[in-house]
C-alpha cells in the first residue's frame, strides 16, 4: 500500500512540472514555454514565459547607448529591429544617467561599467577558448574561487547583476510583501540560457520557487529589470512574442501600464555563422 501511495505522489509530481514537450521549438537550439504558476499573483491567473537558448546554436550579445550612441534608449523590440536580433531582454538595472549599468559590464573590448558592487553573480559569455565548456555560465562571487577578475581570464563579457538563485538551485531570497513584473536570466543543468519574463507581480522568493519547482532544470538566475520596463521580445518567422511589465510595489501598483518603455540596455542573441 505504501508503494501504491510513494507512485501516485511521484506522479503527480511530474505531471505537475513541463515534460519536454511542453516545449515549443522555434528554431533549432530555441524553444519556448509557458510555466503556469501554482500561486497566483496578484493581478489574477499567472504565468512565466521562458525563451530556452542553446549557446552551440545562438550568440549572446550587449547593446546599449555606450555602444550605439543613441542619444535615448530603445524597447526590447526597436533593439531586435534595429540591429537585427532575434530575442532581447533587459541587461540589468542601470544608474540614474540611464546609460551605466549597476555593476561591472565588460563586453568584449567596450566597458560600459567599470565599478563592481557587492551584487553576488555574473554572467559570463563570450570564452576566450573555443574550447570552454559551458561557452556561458553563472557564477556566484561568493564562492571562494570566482572572481570577477578570474572570470575575466576565461570570458570577453561579463555582466553584474542581482543574483536571484544560486547554484546549484538555491534559492536566496527571503520573504517579502514587495512583488513586481520580473525580467530575469538563468542557466538550466544543461547549459542553455533562459531569457525569463513575468509581467504578472511576485514578490522574489515566490518567483525563484516557481521556477525552481517548474520541473526547467533552472541551477542559478540573475534579476534584470521590475516593474514597467521589464520587457522582452522575440521574432522568428512567423512567430512574434512581445511582453512588458507594469507592476512594481510602492511604484505603480497596477496592470496599467499599456506600452513597453525605451531602456538603454538589452541582451540580445543572433544566429550563430
Amino acid at each position: 500500500m505504501l508503494n501504491f501511495i510513494i507512485s501516485i505522489w511521484i506522479a503527480l509530481i511530474s505531471l505537475s512540472k513541463p515534460s519536454p514537450t511542453d516545449w515549443r521549438s522555434l528554431a533549432p537550439g530555441l524553444d519556448i514555454i509557458n510555466i503556469n504558476t501554482k500561486n497566483k499573483s496578484v493581478t489574477g491567473s499567472s504565468h512565466i514565459t521562458v525563451i530556452r537558448i542553446n549557446p552551440q546554436n545562438w550568440e549572446l550579445v550587449f547593446l546599449g547607448r555606450s555602444i550605439t550612441g543613441d542619444r535615448f534608449g530603445k524597447t526590447a523590440r526597436e533593439w531586435c529591429e534595429s540591429h537585427n536580433l532575434t530575442a532581447a531582454i533587459n541587461a540589468g538595472m542601470f544608474q540614474v544617467d540611464n546609460y551605466t549599468h549597476v555593476g561591472y559590464f565588460k563586453f568584449r573590448d567596450h566597458v560600459n561599467s567599470s565599478s563592481p558592487n557587492k551584487y553576488k553573480s555574473v554572467l559570463a559569455f563570450d570564452p576566450k577558448s573555443e574550447k570552454l565548456n559551458p561557452p556561458i555560465r553563472i557564477f556566484d562571487l561568493d564562492d571562494t574561487i570566482n572572481t570577477i577578475s578570474s572570470i575575466l581570464k576565461d570570458y570577453n563579457s561579463v555582466a553584474q547583476n542581482l543574483r536571484l538563485i544560486k547554484r546549484a538551485g538555491i534559492n536566496v531570497w527571503a520573504r517579502q510583501n514587495r512583488k513586481w513584473s520580473e525580467a530575469a536570466i538563468g542557466e538550466d543543468n544543461k547549459g542553455n540560457i533562459l531569457f525569463i519574463m513575468s509581467i504578472f507581480p511576485f514578490p522574489m522568493h515566490d518567483f525563484n520557487d516557481e521556477l525552481l519547482e517548474s520541473g526547467i532544470g533552472i541551477v542559478a538566475a540573475q534579476h534584470l529589470e521590475g516593474g514597467p520596463e521589464a520587457q522582452i521580445y522575440l521574432k522568428v518567422g512567423d512567430y512574434e512574442l512581445e511582453q512588458f511589465g507594469s507592476y512594481e510595489t510602492g511604484y505603480l501598483e497596477d496592470d496599467s501600464n499599456i506600452n513597453p518603455w525605451p531602456i538603454p540596455n538589452i541582451l540580445g542573441i543572433r544566429k550563430r555563422e
